[in-house]
């Protein structure tokens, strides 16, 4: 069996504010096979690495007045939005923005690098991980995820001409090639399919359902049971659940027995990488917790993330997504 990868979930977030340079770059120091950068497009076309197109709460921009007015309200996948948004903007007057901390509350060490770094793009990443994989003699790959595709489309801006070309300059539009594209909806990933060779990956949380087949009644809970993984498998190359569909809790926090999930997506052909994997008290099982729960820093401090990712590893996942790279190494190397 070959080792579970690790996927650097927005560089090394953890530790440094998510999708920046910085990020990646530590992640890769701290042993990360992958570095994750979620895509959105600017104005002019161009891939952006930001968690969403909203950037109100991961970038200075709020406080630049000559931005004031490009603030809007959007419904976005049937969600209200407020702030200031990617396709609003030229790449030119994105790299006048300086990145912040978006968890600042649980992770207020982070906001020491406010302000330092600048919105990536995604050929700058690729880039990286290029020049990264020459320097450290191992591949660092990439895993890109498509952020609201049916969105962008209606706005006339589309990932897939950007994307593609990208990939194909760099050598990875191959069956075998450093990189997984991942998505939440499906038509993109079913029209990639027909575009690239590349490995693609179907992302799923415990509830809802992919925007896009919304009006079809297709819910996430439909895609995880065994003929809704049977379906996704003649189109992609893997799964990205989140984490809970495996290992679920109870109503205590508690982890409770593992699913079939894993068995039932290898029995399909298709490979299992479930998110996201941090340290804080606040995203972990009751048996993963340290500290004492009166504390107010409670929530913020760590608990054994080495022992919730071996978890996950022992139940036979092929990858984990983890905020904190470096401790996912560890968990793997002790496991």
């Amino acid at each position: 069996m070959t080792k579970p990868i690790i996927i650097a979930h927005r560089g090394a977030s953890g530790l440094r504010p998510e999708h920046t340079l910085a990020a990646y770059q530590l992640a890769i120091d701290q042993g990360a096979d992958f570095i994750e950068p979620d895509l959105v497009l600017t104005k002019d076309g161009h891939l952006i690495c930001r968690h969403e197109n909203e950037i109100g709460g991961t970038t200075d921009v709020s406080a630049r007045p000559e931005f004031a007015d490009r603030k809007k309200v959007h419904v976005i996948d049937g969600e209200r939005h407020e702030g200031w948004f990617t396709e609003d903007f030229t790449l030119a007057e994105i790299k006048t923005l300086r990145c912040k901390e978006r968890l600042p509350q649980l992770r207020s060490g982070n906001m020491a690098y406010d302000g330092q770094f600048d919105v990536p793009t995604f050929e700058e990443v690729l880039e990286l991980a290029k020049q990264q994989s020459a320097r450290t003699g191992r591949t660092i790959g990439v895993y890109p995820e498509t952020k609201h595709p049916t969105w962008f489309e209606g706005l006339g801006l589309s990932f897939d001409v950007p994307l593609l070309t990208l990939i194909r300059r760099y050598g990875l539009d191959a069956a075998d090639a450093p990189i997984f594209i991942q998505s939440f909806e499906v038509t993109n990933l079913k029209r990639l399919r027909t575009k690239t060779k590349a490995p693609l990956v179907q992302l799923m949380a415990k509830d809802g359902g992919p925007f896009d087949l919304n009006k079809a009644g297709v819910t996430y809970a439909s895609m995880a049971t065994v003929a809704g993984l049977k379906e996704i498998a003649a189109y992609a190359n893997g799964v990205g659940p989140e984490k809970i569909l495996i290992l679920p809790r109870d109503g205590a926090n508690r982890t409770l027995s593992a699913t079939s999930f894993v068995t039932d997506a290898h029995a399909a052909g298709l490979v299992v990488h479930p998110w996201t994997f941090r340290a804080e008290n606040y995203f972990l099982a009751e048996d993963y917790r340290k500290g004492q729960s009166a504390d107010p820093t409670y929530l913020a401090q760590h608990g054994d993330l080495i022992a919730e990712i071996q978890a996950f590893m022992a139940a036979g996942v092929d990858g984990v997504f983890s905020d904190f790279p470096g401790i996912a190494f560890a968990a793997r190397a002790t496991r």
